[in-house]
């Protein structure tokens, strides 16, 4: 028996990425994937991902919508319950980095920042846990990242939005715990994707590896591992937890 069989997994940002490692592992282990991406420039990836779906032998459907956007977010979740009938995991993903010393900073990227990481994670928890109440069963994940954690200079607005998450998750475990609803949060650390290429250049990427205790940036997959953990009855009491995926980065 498949660890998901049955299920309906809702992931926000996921045409690429750690998102997308998430979407396929889930998928493997049998839950019918909902997800989201935002730009046109996504769209055959978006497309390409839901036939790679679609071969495991379950349903997928991709959402072009903007989880930073509330009247937008309740539209696309009210779709999926349409589609799919039921939302038993939340993976919230979807993140953007613009980094800049504060002094430097302008209030349009703070914003940016705050509202897709961390006002989308509102947006999209504040839907799902409506059906998932209904059920008494549910499983939120939120990505936070081991920048929440630790903080770094030149990532305020990323940290700020990565730390709030974690607050977010522990008092959402608090709430929801009596429906059976759980909701833990992974702090990844450097992970290999489009949006860390950069850190791995020359004696920068040098720097960032001799931090890490494991000598090596992360995998999508090894997050998406852990995911499947929290997605599943594996982790069936744990909530309210952050478990950093970080290489040892956050001894």
């Amino acid at each position: 028996m498949k660890l998901l069989a049955g299920k309906t997994t809702v992931v926000t940002g996921a045409a690429r990425g750690i998102g997308a490692a998430i979407a396929l592992k889930l998928a493997e282990q049998g839950s019918n994937i909902a997800f989201t991406y935002v730009s046109d420039s996504s769209t055959d990836k978006a497309n390409l991902l839901v036939q790679q779906i679609q071969a495991m032998g379950v349903q997928a459907k991709a959402y072009q919508t903007n989880a930073a956007d509330y009247a937008a977010t309740e539209a696309f979740i009210n779709s999926v319950l349409s589609d799919f009938g039921n939302i038993d995991v939340c993976v919230n993903n979807a993140g953007i980095s613009k980094d800049n010393l504060l002094l430097r900073m302008s209030a349009e990227q703070w914003n940016d920042v705050i509202n897709t990481n961390l006002n989308s994670v509102y947006n999209v928890t504040k839907q799902v846990i409506k059906p998932m109440m209904k059920a008494k069963a549910g499983s939120i994940i939120n990505m936070s990242s081991i920048i929440g954690i630790r903080g770094n200079a030149g990532q305020s607005s990323y940290a700020a939005s990565k730390a709030g998450i974690i607050g977010f998750t522990k008092s959402i475990a608090a709430e929801l715990g009596s429906r059976n609803i759980r909701c833990n949060a992974i702090a990844p650390g450097f992970i290999e994707t489009d949006m860390t290429a950069y850190l791995k250049e020359g004696d920068a990427g040098n720097a960032f590896l001799s931090k890490i205790p494991l000598g090596r940036f992360g995998k999508a997959e090894e997050i998406a591992n852990t995911t499947l953990f929290l997605a599943s009855d594996l982790s069936s009491y744990i909530t309210g937890q952050v478990i950093s995926v970080c290489g040892g980065l956050n001894i």
